[in-house]
């Protein structure tokens, strides 16, 4: 049973972060005291001081040959499951998106776990759970911003792609019309021509079930036009039936003529009068029928090529992105240190900690300060409109804890372990998911809002189930 004083601890721990951050928010919305452009200076000097050296001197204290790897295995699993869910669901569903499946993920499984969690569970569980935390952030950094950030690559790449065959399409496209046009051409042709034919002795009409239908037109008169034009315009553009044969004889000529219609394509004339309008329809057919052929050609050689460039290029974007991410540094360094550190009992010299320290113990104030300027700036609190912020709240606080308990009594968590798991998947939205949203321009809106608004409601909702799960 939750005491009061127990409850009286956890706001100790975390009304002075709330404190700050409204005083952030007020030096800006209310009392005028930054301006936008020395907010973003602020922001700057959290992003690529504060928050990496708390950061690294967080994980340089923990023991990497001690992690609790069940702990470790019921976050990854609970990750994975929601991802997986998420792919299938974008690429079997109607109603499924990528775009979608990258913003929920972000929503239901990246929380800010440094910045709150830390100060909230160590209130919580106990000085000895901090480790925990300072796992979690560690495989944060290392996979799952990584993998967020090939989601969003991945993106990018298959949204280049689908233009650029896009643009093919509407080529082929403008082809098959001049094609069919080319083919209406020659019925034009051989219906002008019908009006001089003495006699049409055969037609031949076949079905795609290889089935003929013969049909014995003999006249000594010639057949109206109009009748034998549309005679071939019917098997031209019906689409169960094409032309493959017609014999017949002319006025013209003494000789009888033949054509010879195969789908679309036209092999020889009939008589002197329309031979080279045949000629150079079936000419011009064959050059776009050529051309088309290699177009499909070149792209199914080029889908090949582009799957390797396309993971090639994903894979050289993030490892750049990483590499320019400060947090990325304060990690490796951190754990390097503490593999060193734990393995051959050696201390950090004084002065080194000493320089670490002046700086991370300013790096939590320091961000729920930048947190505040954020939502400061921001028009509205809730930018994305009630009902999606409705989804990002139950995406955030009710379907991650969710799958969050399923995969922690899976691995076999229990008991204080499996609150600590629940508990810690329900915190705020973290901040680095809203700051590649903002980057690739996928749904940034949503991912304010979970970060703004999730900030004011977060401290009830985790109280809620600190109380639910201590009954």
């Amino acid at each position: 049973m939750i005491s009061i004083d127990d409850l009286y601890g956890v706001l100790c721990a975390v009304v002075p972060l709330y404190v700050t951050m409204f005083l952030a928010y007020a030096s800006v919305k209310w009392w005028n005291i930054f301006t936008p452009e020395q907010c973003s200076g602020i922001n700057r000097f959290v992003a690529y001081f504060a928050v990496p050296l708390l950061s690294m001197e967080f994980i340089s204290r923990i023991n990497p040959y001690k992690m609790d790897l069940l702990f470790m295995a019921a976050d990854g699993v609970s990750k994975v499951l929601i991802l997986v869910v998420l792919l299938c669901w974008a690429n079997f569903s109607r109603r499924g998106s990528l775009e979608w499946a990258i913003t929920l993920f972000s929503l239901s499984t990246l929380p800010n776990t440094l910045v709150m969690g830390i100060p909230l569970l160590k209130s919580m569980y106990g000085d000895d759970k901090e480790g925990l935390m300072i796992q979690v952030v560690v495989l944060q950094c290392i996979i799952w911003y990584t993998l967020l950030l090939f989601l969003f690559e991945y993106r990018e790449a298959r949204l280049a792609i689908l233009k650029s065959f896009k643009g093919s399409s509407s080529s082929s496209f403008s082809n098959s019309e001049r094609s069919k046009g080319s083919f209406k051409g020659a019925g034009e042709a051989l219906g002008s021509c019908g009006g001089n034919a003495d006699e049409v002795v055969n037609v031949i009409v076949s079905t795609p079930t290889s089935q003929e239908i013969t049909e014995n037109v003999s006249t000594k008169v010639a057949p109206d036009p109009q009748q034998f034009r549309s005679m071939v315009a019917a098997a031209v553009d019906g689409d169960d039936k094409e032309v493959h044969l017609f014999i017949w004889r002319c006025v013209c000529c003494t000789s009888q003529g033949k054509i010879i219609a195969r789908e679309t394509s036209i092999y020889t004339c009939f008589c002197e009068q329309s031979v080279q309008v045949l000629r150079k329809e079936e000419s011009i057919k064959r050059g776009l029928e050529s051309e088309k052929t290699e177009g499909v050609e070149k792209n199914t050689a080029a889908v090949s090529s582009l799957s390797s460039a396309m993971l090639l290029r994903i894979l050289k974007t993030v490892w750049l992105k990483l590499v320019r991410n400060p947090n990325s540094y304060a990690s490796l360094i951190g754990l390097s240190w503490a593999l060193v550190s734990c393995r051959y009992g050696i201390m950090k010299p004084q002065i080194v900690d000493n320089s670490v320290t002046i700086l991370s113990k300013a790096g939590l104030g320091m961000a729920m300060f930048s947190l505040g300027l954020f939502m400061a700036l921001q028009p509205r609190i809730i930018a994305c409109g009630n009902r999606m912020a409705v989804y990002g709240m139950l995406a955030r606080f009710l379907a991650g804890p969710a799958v969050m308990a399923v995969a922690s009594i899976g691995v076999g968590l229990r008991g204080t372990m499996l609150k600590l798991s629940i508990v810690q998947a329900a915190l705020p939205q973290g901040i680095v998911p809203f700051v590649f949203a903002r980057e690739y321009g996928l749904h940034p809106d949503v991912l304010s809002t979970a970060v703004i608004f999730g900030m004011i409601v977060s401290l009830p909702i985790t109280i809620l189930y600190y109380i639910f799960l201590g009954l």
